[in-house]
């Protein structure tokens, strides 16, 4: 955890999260509509706040599943070597599958996720992430549907920490170092 103070300002409210939601989950159910079961693939542990207010928005019957992986540990650097920390409990072949993903920026994460999953051949898979940070992007790859773009900017909230911090916020913060 960094001893560095810090402040946070709100970049994104609640009231703005939830309504980019409603219109995601309409998009997310026309691609989807006529399947037997969506199986949901929450990255964790970033993304769970996103997949419950995702889930409980969507009018598709759903199957929710939850994968780790981790390239950051507590730094605020990506160290770009994914590591799968917890894997699916059940199987996605010939399956329709969501992932869904915090935050895009390397895009290592993504990708690794991605290669894995295809290559348990689901029927169908798409990509959705709440924020992505093109500006950052190294890996080839850009999520099917995305909530919000940003700049390159270190943001807390919504499920997204800081060294396991501000997870809790209802909003996505950016991070402003007090000692600058």
């Amino acid at each position: 955890m960094s001893k560095r103070p810090y402040v946070i300002d709100q970049m994104i409210s609640a009231k703005s999260i939830a309504a980019r939601i409603e219109d995601l989950c309409a998009e997310i159910h026309d691609e989807y509509e006529g399947t037997d079961k969506l199986i949901v693939v929450g990255l964790l542990r970033g993304s769970f706040v996103f997949i419950a207010d995702l889930v409980r928005e969507l009018d598709l019957p759903v199957e929710v599943d939850f994968l780790e992986a981790s390239s950051y540990g507590n730094s605020m650097e990506s160290s770009r070597e994914v590591r799968i920390l917890k894997d699916l409990r059940g199987e996605i072949e010939g399956r329709d599958v969501l992932v869904v993903e915090d935050i895009v920026d390397t895009g290592h994460t993504l990708t690794h996720v991605m290669h894995l999953l295809e290559a348990r051949n689901p029927a169908k898979i798409k990509t959705i992430a709440l924020l992505d940070k093109p500006s950052r992007r190294e890996a080839d790859i850009t999520a099917d549907w995305i909530g919000f773009s940003i700049p390159d900017e270190f943001v807390v909230g919504y499920g997204i920490d800081f060294a396991q911090r501000n997870r809790n916020l209802p909003f996505i913060g950016k991070v402003r170092f007090t000692d600058e």
